[in-house]
């Protein structure tokens, strides 16, 4: 091996040693209904400060509605499912908003804070339909999702530098043509389907928590038929997509819905659903 290789090789050596290094001080956390241990890239009070910082911005910019019965029906929802989210979201402090915005759109902040468009309403129709999308997003919350895309990507940089630090001797455009294709392949290889399995775990845990609190999760499908009309055909293919596609997503529900009926009908109270 030349010298000039060996000091190329410095850089991804040093980024080996600063990855490996992430990997032993980062936080873990093991999801209690998937049994998934993760890497985080942040703590859960970290987490939960970033998550009041972006809902208290969203709210100030948007047109919230505090009453009437759309408030009245998230919230309701949303405090049944914040009781069976279970003993690891005790930290957590959970709050509803309501924004009056027609986006297809609901999200739910690390630490518990919650934000549903009345767009979405529209397609949720039903307690049910709303359970579905509220628990999906909530699980997001507890999985601690958010922390951990951080910590994937705080690795994938930390490896890209170590290998740009490597082409010295390269010209500009090479170095540019062999980023970029590590860039593409971090995000299609890695990042990408990292979101993905985000997803699906979410509707798996969503699933779990809807059914918990009394929602049929055979509803969830019917949700996702209708956010598939709604779309019209304009989604990504999966590969590109940080979401799967609604086909997927189906049929990965059909899956699992067996698997908690016995909690649904455990949980189900004569009210409609």
């Amino acid at each position: 091996m030349t010298r000039r290789w060996m000091f190329r090789l410095v850089p991804v050596a040093l980024a080996a040693v600063v990855m490996l290094y992430q990997f032993v001080i980062s936080p873990k956390y093991t999801n209690p209904e998937t049994g998934r241990t993760a890497h985080l890239g942040l703590t859960t009070q970290q987490e939960s400060a970033l998550g009041m910082q972006s809902f208290q911005q969203v709210i100030s910019q948007s047109d919230v509605v505090s009453s009437g019965p759309e408030a009245e029906q998230v919230r309701r929802v949303a405090a049944r499912l914040a009781a069976v989210t279970g003993p690891y979201a005790k930290d957590f402090e959970w709050q509803v908003a309501v924004v009056r915005d027609p986006q297809v759109n609901a999200f739910c902040l690390p630490g518990g804070k919650i934000c549903v468009y009345t767009g979405i309403l529209a397609v949720t129709k039903t307690d049910a339909g709303l359970a579905t999308v509220m628990g999906h997003e909530m699980a997001h919350a507890t999985s601690h999702h958010g922390a951990e895309r951080m910590f994937k990507q705080n690795m994938t940089q930390t490896a890209m530098m170590g290998v740009q630090g490597s082409m010295g001797g390269m010209d500009y455009q090479q170095q540019q043509m062999v980023m970029g294709l590590l860039g593409a392949g971090a995000k299609f290889g890695v990042l990408l389907p990292f979101s993905r399995d985000h997803e699906s775990e979410a509707d798996k845990v969503g699933l779990m928590y809807m059914a918990r609190a009394g929602y049929d999760p055979r509803e969830s499908v019917n949700f996702w038929k209708r956010m598939a009309e709604s779309s019209q055909g304009k989604q990504q293919p999966e590969f590109m997509s940080t979401h799967p596609v609604h086909e997927t997503r189906i049929r990965q529900l059909e899956a699992w819905i067996p698997e908690v009926m016995d909690e649904y009908e455990a949980a189900a109270k004569p009210a409609e659903r």
